[in-house]
């Protein structure tokens, strides 16, 4: 299973069946589910947390209940329902993991009731919080334009959960509704370029619902302008944007530009939990070919991007990073006794020329250098046995209840690395 950082999967459960009379749970769901494993989840830290994802093996769950059915299941804490999603975690095909959202109030110990039936499906309908799609033309065709570039004439967007990307399709072929996949949460989205440029793009939003259906359906100029869901509110540039993945040549950041072909698919839509997982295949850096695997994951109420990376054969370093913009304060923390550590930059560097905040989090014991080229802030990260992860956030001013000033955006960023340090405890 993906490892989270702020998840503990190997705690101990208890499996109680028909004990709800004082749970404040209603009877009627008492009678579709009416088995119960209970569950402690423990916030360890003084902060209250409004959406703590809890997330469970599903394994843990069958050895604790054999009988566990992971096709209908509801979860309740303090008589109140919790959203919950089945999710695959480590990419393997097959759901690994029940994903919850709720509320924590700080040093607090709560128990969950997950309940389920024995057979059937009865799958929960919870509000969409977060989203990722990906959408590309049909009906037209690949000609070749004005400037030599091939660009992609008629047809309409239909999204789709995969797509081998076609060998025609380059930086504004008008092929792939916004240039690559999409995912959003309440909170903010992000795009990355499904091209050779390979860069990660931040969608602002000015209200929590999902906006990414409607963006990019009237040509590539729109979502640049200020719109009543927000807009484009990154410039990249040749920069890698926010999070992306590239290799350091000791001068400047590489993307993962040239590559023999590339995968993308939608590996979940939500509602509490989505994912972009892209195969590049042949990455070219100097003499060397790799290939490469980024899985790109959001949950509800975060403005976090969770980026797990796996490289094959192993190398010695990746980067990730920031692009650069004038005026800025940049802000890091590698605290040796912290876990977890950061790079950041605030001001007034949105493309509606407001304040945004953007950061890349990682493993202080990851890193090799912070450094910089002429585009990007850039951190050097060692994978190991292949495999790497960090997380990448961007918080804007005109989001509902945004982050307004840089001691904000710096308290904000310590709350992320406490939280980051000190993971939930699921436990007996």
């Amino acid at each position: 299973m993906k490892k989270y950082a702020v998840f503990l999967l190997c705690g101990m459960f208890l499996v109680l069946i028909g004990c709800l009379a004082d749970s404040g749970i209603p009877d009627d769901i008492k009678k579709m589910f009416p088995k119960d494993i209970r569950i402690q989840v423990e916030n360890p830290l003084r902060m209250a947390v409004t959406d703590e994802p809890v997330i469970i093996a599903i394994d843990s769950l069958t050895d604790a209940d054999p009988g566990f059915n992971d096709q209908a299941w509801v979860a309740f804490s303090d008589g109140k329902e919790i959203p919950g999603q089945t999710a695959d975690l480590d990419g393997n095909g097959t759901n690994d993991a029940l994903v919850l959202i709720m509320p924590m109030a700080g040093n607090a110990l709560k128990t969950v009731h997950l309940l389920y039936a024995s057979e059937g499906k009865m799958e929960r309908k919870y509000p969409q919080r977060v989203q990722a799609e990906l959408a590309h033309k049909f009906g037209g065709k690949f000609v070749k334009g004005d400037k030599g570039k091939m660009v992609y004439e008629g047809g309409e967007f239909r999204n789709v959960k995969s797509l081998h990307v076609p060998l025609e399709n380059t930086d504004h072929s008008f092929y792939i509704r916004y240039e690559g996949p999409g995912w959003e949460s309440d909170k903010v989205g992000y795009r990355f370029y499904l091209d050779w440029r390979n860069a990660t793009d931040i969608f602002g939003k000015k209200v929590p619902q999902p906006v990414l259906q409607k963006v990019g359906l009237d040509g590539y100029d729109s979502y640049h302008e200020m719109s009543d869901w927000g807009m484009d509110i990154l410039k990249v540039g040749d920069a890698i944007g926010i999070g992306g993945i590239g290799y350091w040549d000791g001068e400047k950041v590489l993307r993962v530009s040239e590559t023999d072909s590339v995968f993308c698919a939608i590996a979940a839509d939500g509602p509490e939990y989505a994912e972009v997982h892209t195969n590049y295949y042949g990455w070219k850096i100097g003499d060397n070919k790799y290939d490469l695997t980024s899985r790109l994951s959001i949950l509800a109420g975060d403005r976090k991007t969770h980026h797990t990376v796996t490289i094959a054969p192993d190398i010695e370093s990746l980067c990730t990073g920031i692009v650069k913009h004038e005026g800025v304060r940049v802000l890091k923390q590698t605290d040796e006794n912290s876990q977890w550590g950061y790079l950041a930059t605030y001001g007034l560097q949105s493309l509606a020329g407001d304040s945004l905040g953007m950061a890349v989090l990682f493993r202080n014991a990851d890193v090799i250098a912070l450094t910089e080229d002429s585009l990007n802030y850039a951190v050097v990260l060692k994978p190991t046995d292949g495999k790497l992860d960090f997380y990448f956030l961007a918080a804007w001013e005109k989001e509902p209840g945004g982050i307004v000033s840089g001691s904000q955006f710096e308290q904000y960023l310590k709350e992320q690395v406490s939280w980051l340090n000190n993971p939930v405890m699921i436990s007996l």
